[in-house]
């Protein structure tokens, strides 16, 4: 078994569309995405309906900010663009023993096509990346989430195939909040051991003023809402970019009472939000528990949101001085840190030195330390076994 001392919670593998199309089943190849060369010089990705997707903030580790440019992006070059063996040297330049490597579900409206492409990346990620050095390139499979029974069966073929963990990008079953048919893939998760991830946030937008967001098992007679959804309420007080929308969907809906034993990761969300996050959400729950198990039939929770937060919730964070600082309001226990290669905020080639300067600065000793930096990975991700 090997032994980490620093492990990046959040890191990004990148290939073209090439790489992976041959594991894609012939009827589907030529609608695939195609790897383009654009007037500024830069790589696109074009799309069958014509569009093209190019640049953002993927391509900045090694680059300095006077020099930057985030609509040009070499899809073959550059730091976390190489081969497997690169990465690895790459992960050496940085001083860190091993990285989980996320990416993202593609966005189509035909569930065999996107699940066809899913198979293929994984597939790829599985037997021509992570498989040069499986201890140190810990990959994360792609699910559809167009079916539970599709997800279910995906989440067991990256397990044989030796990925580290499954990325919901919604629901599996595809609903905007959490059903009885979702408790299936959980459950399934927890009978192999699978952890089950989401990267910031799932691809769920918050309805209008009072809209429920979770299906409620009575309705207002006489209207067609309430004013206020409690849902919605107690998320507010995170961030844009994070996860408390699913996440308290989760708790009122009583996932967590149903499976004890669930923990879910949040990576790439910084963590000095989730105090007041779980504060104002008991606040929030106080004021209004008992109208909605009155009017809208929702029993009321075992314990309160927090803690159900402290108890499933980990977070990840890759540049976050207050954070830090108010680790122990987050939980020592539910916080990993990730280097975010070779995205935007990387700090690459010097992750380490910049969360040493941090630590200090915050008085995390070296345990809390090797905590957020190593061990919460390991015991999350079972890389002890």
């Amino acid at each position: 078994m090997r032994s980490y001392r620093y492990i990046s919670g959040d890191s990004h593998w990148s290939t073209v569309p090439e790489s992976w199309a041959p594991r894609v089943p012939e009827k589907f190849r030529d609608r695939l995405p195609k790897t383009i060369k654009l007037p500024n010089g830069g790589d696109g990705v074009q799309y069958e309906d014509g569009r093209v997707q190019f640049g953002g903030t993927s391509h900045f580790a090694g680059v300095s900010p006077e020099k930057f440019d985030p609509c040009i992006e070499i899809l073959t070059e550059g730091a976390g663009y190489g081969s497997p063996q690169q990465r690895l040297q790459e992960q050496d330049t940085d001083g860190i023993d091993a990285e989980i490597l996320f990416n993202f579900t593609p966005r189509h409206k035909e569930a065999d096509f996107v699940q066809a492409m899913v198979r293929a990346q994984n597939g790829w990620l599985a037997e021509e990346f992570c498989a040069v050095d499986r201890d140190r390139l810990l990959g994360v499979g792609l699910l559809a989430n167009r079916g539970v029974d599709e997800d279910i069966a995906e989440m067991e073929q990256c397990k044989k195939d030796g990925l580290r963990a499954v990325h919901l990008t919604t629901y599996p079953s595809g609903s905007k909040w959490p059903t009885p048919e979702d408790d299936r893939f959980f459950a399934a998760a927890l009978d192999i051991e699978m952890p089950v991830c989401v990267h910031t946030q799932m691809a769920i937008k918050r309805g209008e003023r009072g809209e429920y967001m979770i299906d409620y098992p009575k309705h207002v007679e006489g209207y067609e809402r309430p004013p206020i959804d409690i849902i919605d309420r107690m998320s507010r007080y995170g961030t844009t970019h994070c996860g408390t929308l699913e996440l308290t969907q989760m708790i009122m809906t009583g996932l967590f009472d149903r499976f004890p034993n669930l923990r879910i990761y949040w990576a790439e969300n910084e963590v000095g939000w989730v105090p007041i996050y779980q504060e104002q959400m008991d606040l929030i729950y106080e004021a209004n528990r008992f109208w909605v198990e009155r009017i809208l039939g929702l029993k009321q929770l075992k314990q309160k949101p927090s803690e159900y937060v402290k108890q499933h919730a980990l977070w990840g964070f890759f540049d976050d001085p207050i954070g830090m600082r108010l680790r122990n309001d987050v939980g020592v226990d539910n916080i990993l840190w990730g280097s975010d290669f070779p995205h935007e905020v990387s700090r690459w080639p010097h992750s380490l030195e910049v969360m040493d300067e941090q630590m200090t600065a915050a008085g995390v000793t070296s345990e809390e330390k090797r905590k957020i930096m190593c061990e919460n990975a390991i015991n999350f991700f079972q890389l002890d076994r």
